[in-house]
């Protein structure tokens, strides 16, 4: 696993230990990254929700984002984001975070990319999107990715509108935009 495109370009990332973390192939994050566009990266604020090795993150970071925070409840999985963060120098630009991207409690910042990436098969999608909306995580007219298994049923929740949609072998990547407001 290493970062495709940027200035980490071609850097190795710690890959996980055991099968519980799945993270995205090189290609559908090339493909992703491709999709989104520079303008929709750069000095963005990214949210990494479901991060696993944070390897969807930290390429927004390779790609000129400005923060990014990482969320994910496993141990292990937080400890590998932390030791990706640290080994290509993005500590002071990330925060990983042991939060339920479901139940995600008030954000501290809004965040104009979110990278949503569950286990596949796993339905938490719509609603982690539904409550991180709820909870001030997502600035208004967000960009929102969600990676899925090819063949999982996703029905957007209201106020997110999908843009695009593509399928890469096994996996499925949705575009959408949050059309709701903050309350």
């Amino acid at each position: 696993m290493r970062i495709v495109a940027g200035r980490h370009r071609s850097r190795v990332l710690e890959s996980p230990a055991d099968r519980r973390v799945r993270p995205t192939a090189d290609r559908v994050r090339e493909a992703l990254f491709s999709i989104l566009g520079p303008e929709r990266i750069a000095d963005a604020v990214v949210l990494d929700a479901f991060a696993g090795s944070g390897a969807i993150g930290l390429e927004a970071l390779s790609r000129g984002a400005a923060a990014c925070t990482f969320l994910d409840l496993d141990a292990a999985a937080l400890g590998l984001i932390r030791r990706n963060v640290e080994a290509l120098g993005e500590v002071a630009r990330a925060r990983v975070l042991k939060l339920d991207a479901t139940r995600p409690g008030p954000a501290e910042r809004q965040h104009a990319l979110a990278l949503l990436d569950p286990p596949y098969g796993s339905g938490l999608a719509p609603r982690a999107l539904e409550n991180l909306a709820k909870a001030g995580w997502l600035a208004e007219g967000a960009r929102i990715t969600v990676e899925l298994a090819a063949e999982e049923a996703f029905t957007p929740p209201p106020d997110f509108r999908p843009v695009d949609e593509r399928r890469y072998g096994a996996a499925r990547i949705l575009i959408l935009d949050w059309e709701g407001r903050l309350r």
